[in-house]
């Protein structure tokens, strides 16, 4: 009776349970990768999967390409960054960005610059650029790693580059520009959230000093190994768009591979320095970390017994209920995106929801506020997820608690929401006028 029951629970505490049950295997056990694992394995068990389509639905999502690369991407970003910083070009960025923002911003500064590269993990990349701009060592790690994690992520509401963007674009059959200009006043809510809940924290140590004026060249010249990776993005996108059907990963694999090229022709890097970097165990660590969130995904992607997934089930859960379509609009992606961590899965799994929710051909002044608003939950969502790869990676290198650094974010969400709602509302009111 009691297995019965626990195996009726509804979809909604099947997922929130094994979020939870990661959370405090990670708090026990100090192993954030068997934390994630046994809450894969647990997910997929619960919701009635047989213990071998468990492992049929493990071993298809970590052999797909798609994985293989993203896994590729994870190694070349950490070679990217290990490389910069032995090199002295990333301490030199720093000091860069040091002599032309206040020190306080300069934390901002780092973090957004790197947000512009759409690669997954790329939090990893900026955490060691915003510990060196702690000189002293003064900062609490949980501040680093709130404000790296943070500010990483304030262009992806908008920014075209991203595949969650293009992925709502192509549900909500908005014009880019559309969703361009509906979604920047977000990014300017995630940026104050930020500054208000993040960096007031951080002390404000004077301006910075006048640079001469080829500073600027000095920055891009420094900065042409990120610049390779966006022009390499840009330009595969453009003249080959047929590869993103092979795997959405292949643009930025190559970028990364001719940045690493880029960066040895800047600074060359001795072959001692290139073994000790890719013999890491730190790469293999974070590469099969990534692996297992993959794999945690495929649980709440898979179809159940009964044809059925469970997004589809916690839809009807919540309907169920009889909440205001509004507020479903709102639960269905923070839900989503809490339970997947990745804003592709975010929005593929909450926007068809939202879209029936809206009916067929819905007028500009209902679609677009409501996709502004599905958007910001679901990324918002995502952004306390236990699961989200850049927040593990970067509670990795400053060595902090998962809860801990979620904790301190609550605050800057909830900014972000209800801003999010309120410009909802008003965004309906001008697109109608």
């Amino acid at each position: 009776m009691i297995v019965e029951f626990i195996l009726s629970a509804p979809a909604l505490s099947k997922v929130l349970g094994t979020l939870a049950l990661i959370l405090i295997v990670n708090a026990i056990a100090r192993n954030l990768m068997a934390a994630i694992a046994a809450g894969g394995l647990v997910l997929g068990l619960w919701s009635g999967q047989p213990l071998l389509q468990v492992g049929r639905i493990a071993w298809t999502r970590f052999s797909s390409l798609d994985n293989l690369l993203l896994m590729a991407v994870i190694c070349q970003i950490i070679w990217l960054s290990s490389l910069m910083a032995k090199t002295g070009v990333m301490r030199d960025m720093v000091r860069t960005v040091g002599e032309r923002v206040p020190r306080r911003m300069s934390f901002a500064a780092l973090p957004a610059v790197i947000g512009l590269l759409p690669m997954p993990g790329g939090a990893m990349f900026s955490a060691p650029m915003v510990d060196s701009a702690d000189r002293a060592g003064q900062l609490p790690s949980l501040l680093k790693t709130r404000t790296n994690y943070w500010f990483r992520h304030v262009w992806e509401y908008w920014w075209p580059l991203y595949p969650g963007v293009i992925l709502a674009l192509d549900m909500t059959g908005l014009e880019i520009w559309q969703l361009t200009l509906a979604q920047l006043p977000v990014s300017l809510l995630a940026i104050a959230g930020g500054y208000l809940f993040l960096l007031r924290r951080i002390p404000h140590n004077g301006e910075p000093g006048h640079a001469p004026q080829e500073g600027a060249h000095s920055f891009l010249t420094l900065a042409a190994p990120i610049i390779t990776v966006i022009a390499t993005y840009t330009a595969i996108l453009i003249a080959l768009p047929a590869v993103k059907s092979i795997s959405r990963y292949i643009p930025i694999t190559a970028g990364l591979f001719l940045a690493l090229i880029v960066l040895q022709f800047q600074r060359k890097a001795d072959w001692s320095d290139w073994r000790e970097v890719l013999l890491s165990r730190r790469t293999l660590y974070m590469t099969v970390l990534v692996a297992v969130i993959r794999i945690y995904g495929a649980m709440i992607e898979a179809r159940l017994p009964g044809g059925m997934v469970l997004v589809e089930q916690m839809r009807g859960e919540l309907a169920a209920i009889g909440l205001p379509e509004g507020l479903f609009i709102l639960l269905i992606p923070l839900i989503s995106g809490l339970a997947m961590g990745i804003n592709v899965g975010t929005i593929g799994a909450s926007f068809p929801v939202v879209m029936t929710l809206l009916g067929a051909s819905p007028p500009l002044a209902v679609l677009l506020p409501a996709t502004v608003l599905a958007y910001a939950a679901g990324f918002m969502g995502q952004m306390l997820s236990p699961v989200h790869v850049c927040l593990l990676v970067t509670n990795q290198y400053f060595k902090t608690p998962l809860l801990r650094s979620l904790a301190g974010l609550i605050l800057p969400v909830l900014f972000v929401l209800l801003g999010t709602y309120g410009y909802s509302l008003l965004l309906r009111l001008i697109v109608a006028g």
